[in-house]
């Protein structure tokens, strides 16, 4: 099980183990992060699950589907390391993964 390290909002750091085969969205919201709204629960349909991902670590990642893209062209917070976390399955490749919480549009 990989550990993850989650930045909230206020730029404090918490580290959380992250099961395999579940998304960054559940295992951030159901480790407390309350800013982490997730709105519509994981379809890819609210952007606000909004993460910057760690730049060491965004091919480990992935790129994001044309719909996630058009999501995360909404928000005034995206940046090249944005992804929607809803949309990023958590592999043991994750070791190690620091994870920012982007803030609320």
């Amino acid at each position: 099980m990989p550990n993850i390290t989650v930045i909230n909002q206020e730029g404090e750091e918490r580290t959380i183990e992250a099961p395999v085969g579940r998304t960054l969205m559940e295992v951030i919201r159901d480790n407390g992060f309350d800013e982490l709204l997730a709105l519509c629960g994981g379809c890819c349909s609210c952007a606000t699950c909004h993460v910057h991902i760690d730049p060491a670590f965004v091919a480990k990642v992935g790129a994001p589907s044309p719909d996630e893209n058009d999501l995360l062209d909404s928000s005034d917070h995206r940046n090249e390391f944005s992804r929607l976390s809803c949309q990023v399955p958590v592999t043991a490749e994750l070791e190690g993964l620091r994870v920012t919480i982007a803030q609320e549009d």
